[in-house]
């Protein structure tokens, strides 16, 4: 095992996960996001390679943590659009997700750094316990959905309650599918959210 759960001494601010759709300043964020920022070799996405070592670097961290903490937990790797994704697969993970995701929020940010500190290079790694993303998912395309035709039948802007990066992302994603609305998002962390216009 590489890492049981590292001292990190790096602190690095957390790259804005929102889509392009939703402004200029997240557009500029999210591309240095997308080719690893300033450490990446630039252009492009990130060769598959990196992305599977990221992962695997992740993963080892993710072990170590499960170790101190007593909890059991297989863990899944894989690469989707251009990101390392780790999937912590198990039952009893609930504390591992906390209230609102805010304990699997944090633990994606020790592990993106765990990963930094080997790497150099920041990381859009994604991690999953217990398949919270995944419902969550299905949870916001729903609202994203619902919201966007309010606002066809209105014409009235609608904003969302407050989300994650990680939530606001998939927001953005749906919304940008369907004519006639766009999506920004406004406020300043942990009461940033999306807002669906018409166009």
């Amino acid at each position: 095992m590489t890492g049981s759960a590292p001292d990190l001494a790096v602190e690095e601010p957390e790259a804005n996960e929102d889509s392009p759709a939703a402004g200029a300043d997240e557009a500029v964020t999210d591309s240095a996001a997308e080719t690893g920022g300033s450490g990446s070799a630039g252009g492009g996405e990130r060769r598959i390679a990196d992305l599977e070592q990221e992962g695997e670097i992740a993963a080892d961290y993710i072990e170590g943590l499960l170790d101190i903490v007593d909890m059991d937990g297989d863990l899944d790797l894989d690469v989707e659009g251009g990101r390392a994704v780790v999937a912590v697969v198990g039952d009893g993970l609930d504390k591992l997700i906390g209230t609102g995701g805010e304990t699997l929020e944090a633990l994606q940010e020790l592990t993106r750094l765990a990963v930094l500190q080997k790497t150099g290079v920041r990381s859009r790694l994604m991690l999953d316990v217990g398949g919270h993303r995944a419902r969550r998912r299905v949870e916001l395309r729903k609202v994203a959905t619902s919201a966007a035709h309010k606002v066809l039948d209105t014409g009235e802007p609608r904003k969302l309650a407050a989300m994650t990066p990680f939530e606001r992302k998939v927001v953005h994603d749906v919304i940008a599918t369907i004519d006639g609305v766009h999506s920004e998002s406004e406020g300043e962390e942990p009461s940033r959210r999306v807002v669906v216009l018409p166009d």
